[in-house]
């Protein structure tokens, strides 16, 4: 506990540092300028983040270059109640409120977007991994279960923004990384405005020895954005991406092992071969698709449809076989939104509108014969189906009073068929019950800059494919869906002007039939309903501009943030903390900015230690992680900007494991993170 010292000393007195300076600076001229409002688009709407009833959170492209330019996991957990994992380089996992019990990798129990088509397919899988973090512009994140507009999910929806909607200039970037452990990164980027025309292109390839034996990846990475404007009251836009990834998998270490060598990767055994011997290993292209409609058929009436498409090509050479998965999706989305007058006391829109997906996967496991496939053990075909049907009616009052109330109703199911061994003729249909997922929500304006909020919305989250037909290669139809209740409340605070922000929620969740992942003796997994979980929570953002562009003194700038999360998430039954979640994480960033436009960026990640099994007898150990970047964007050209940058990771050279694999057999958990290792960059824009 006396890690966190430093962290909540400093945090409670930045406040009153805040605000002296702000008193004594708003005497200055240079410091009387307000800044951009703070806005998030995820409810349909752009709208101030002050007023929106409900927990979100917003990474800004500002936010995000001052991060490591190479993974989004330093950036993403600077979000209170967001964990997001790397266990080897490409091994993404993302948690919401929330345990990974669900994600032994990748990501689930979470509906992620891109832009205005979703990135989670009909059987519940997202493919964050493919997407190259510098072809990120923003992110947004609604926290906690929201299927009244985004369908099933009882953690949360994220939101990824392909293009930055504050710069509508003509450019061109070049930028170029590298660092230790293998590290290369380069990514091109293009943007041309032209009459009605707007065109981005994005391009990156990315590669990585790795810290760890047997965990070198690569990454190729194509995406595109076209925007037309048909005319004043049409506007068409395609997007898409092609990505091709390939990282190996090192697997986990028992803690003797873990102890003895980080470094190493998974060791055979008499009866099973190591990751080495296995070549355990991802190999995966996707390509995704759509277009984009928005028609205002009249001044009070408009629609947004999409169409979209995704191929995926998998294949996983693992250690006990070899798996191949083709997944096809196909779906639309539309939704028609009616506003009341604007200058009315109650300003009101509805919503209608509705999503539908189809998935159709072919998954087949082989014989793994150090790393080549050899002869077929299973093969089978599920399709899934999910759709749901929307409604929302929001209202401002006076301006003080914004009520919302949605509700959506959501199908699922999906049929399957074994090709071989039993070459069966018709597939077998399993349904779910339909299901209603409302939401109501307030927020009321107390002064012009602090408003008080609270909803309450039902989660409902189907298992996924991954988890009805998960490694053992048996499908699971007896998995039930979660569900469950969220109440929530908070205030969000900020100064006349603008440069200081807060926000606090506290939240129960108390969610039914928890997905839980455990393991074979073979390492392959499979998927039960645990019971129930208690999930109570208290999350706090702060941010401040202590001083905020002083061109007289030494400092010009200097910004801090701080999020906090405190949690006491168990199981209902035994009682036991969550498997997989810290009670405690505290993180504290601060950017300077000097003379001759130079920065400097530091944050320190305090996280508690966590149980990695659900019997919590064992633990992986807190961590203090501390990272830093220094920044100089010299004075150019007024058409061409240049950054140079260099950053430390794991300053204090800590021994940590960033994704532990929970419920692991034999007590192999532990997934080695990098101890210090450094970057160096620069980026080029004309």
């Amino acid at each position: 506990m006396m890690k966190l010292y430093p962290s909540i000393l400093l945090f409670i007195a930045i406040p009153f540092i805040s605000f002296s300076q702000s008193r004594s600076d708003s005497l200055k001229k240079d410091t009387a300028r307000h800044l951009t409002e703070l806005t998030i688009k995820g409810y349909l709407i752009e709208q101030p983040v002050l007023s929106v009833p409900a927990s979100v959170a917003v990474l800004s492209p500002s936010q995000l270059s001052v991060q490591p330019e190479n993974s989004l996991v330093s950036a993403m957990n600077t979000v209170p109640g967001v964990r997001m994992e790397e266990r080897s380089p490409g091994s993404y996992r993302l948690s919401i409120r929330g345990s990974l019990l669900r994600s032994p990798f990748g990501v689930r129990d979470i509906k992620i977007y891109y832009d205005d088509i979703p990135l989670t397919d009909a059987g519940g899988n997202t493919y964050l991994n493919a997407i190259d973090v510098n072809s990120v512009q923003g992110i947004e994140i609604l926290k906690g279960p929201d299927g009244s507009l985004f369908g099933a999910n009882s953690g949360g929806v994220v939101l990824i923004s392909p293009v930055n909607r504050y710069n509508n200039s003509n450019y061109l970037s070049a930028e170029l990384n590298g660092g230790s452990y293998g590290l290369f990164h380069e990514n091109t980027a293009l943007q041309n405005i032209s009459g009605n025309n707007q065109l981005n292109i994005s391009q990156a390839y990315e590669t990585y020895g790795g810290y760890r034996q047997h965990s070198y990846m690569d990454r190729n990475y194509v995406q595109a954005v076209d925007k037309v404007t048909l005319s004043k009251a049409d506007q068409l836009k395609f997007l898409g991406f092609y990505s091709d990834l390939g990282y190996e998998t090192p697997g986990g270490l028992t803690l003797a092992q873990f102890q003895a060598d980080p470094q190493q990767s998974r060791l055979p055994t008499k009866t099973l071969p190591g990751a080495i011997q296995a070549k355990a290993a991802i190999y995966q292209k996707m390509w995704i698709g759509g277009l984009a409609n928005e028609w205002h058929i009249s001044n009070n009436l408009k629609n947004v449809t999409s169409v979209f498409g995704s191929y995926v090509d998998f294949k996983n050479p693992f250690i006990t076989n070899y798996e191949q998965r083709y997944e096809g999706t196909y779906g639309l989305r539309s939704y028609f939104e009616l506003s009341g007058k604007p200058d009315s006391v109650i300003k009101w829109k509805v919503n209608l509108g509705v999503e539908w997906q189809q998935t159709n996967s072919d998954i087949n496991n082989y014989g793994n014969v150090a790393g080549a496939r050899d002869t077929a053990q299973t093969l089978d075909k599920i399709n899934t189906n999910q759709h749901f049907f929307f409604a929302r009616y929001l209202a401002d009052i006076n301006r003080k009073l914004h009520i919302e109330a949605a509700l959506s109703l959501n199908f699922y199911d999906y049929k399957f068929r074994n090709v071989y061994p039993n070459d069966e003729a018709d597939f077998t249909n399993r349904h779910f019950t339909p299901q209603l997922m409302p939401r109501l929500a307030a927020s009321y304006q107390l002064t012009n800059n602090f408003i008080w909020r609270a909803s309450v919305s039902r989660g409902y989250s189907t298992p996924t494919t991954a988890e009805i037909r998960p490694t053992d290669n048996i499908i699971n139809t007896s998995l039930q869906a979660e569900d469950g209740w969220n109440y929530e409340t908070g205030f969000r605070l900020r100064n006349a002007d603008e440069s200081m922000f807060l926000d606090a929620s506290v939240f129960y969740y108390r969610l039914n039939n928890a997905i839980v992942q455990q393991e074979n003796a073979d390492g392959t997994q499979y998927y039960i309903n645990e019971g129930g979980t208690n999930q109570p929570g208290l999350e706090l953002y702060f941010s401040d501009w202590i001083i905020r562009q002083n061109s007289v003194s030494f400092i010009r700038g200097l910004q801090f943030n701080e999020s906090i999360t405190l949690d006491r998430f168990s199981f209902r039954g035994t009682g036991k903390q969550l498997t997989g979640v810290p009670n405690q994480v505290f993180i504290t960033n601060m950017q300077v900015k000097f003379p001759e436009r130079i920065y400097v960026f530091v944050q320190h990640n305090y996280t508690a230690r966590m149980p990695l099994n659900d019997a919590n007898t064992a633990y992986a150990g807190h961590y203090d992680l501390v990272e830093a970047k220094v920044g100089w964007e010299p004075v150019t050209h007024n058409k061409t900007r240049l950054s140079i940058y260099a950053g430390i990771d794991n300053l204090l050279n800590e021994k940590y494991s960033l994704g532990d694999d929970l419920n692991a057999v034999g007590n192999r958990y532990y997934n080695a993170a990098a101890p210090r290792n450094y970057y160096v960059g620069m980026k080029l824009t004309l």
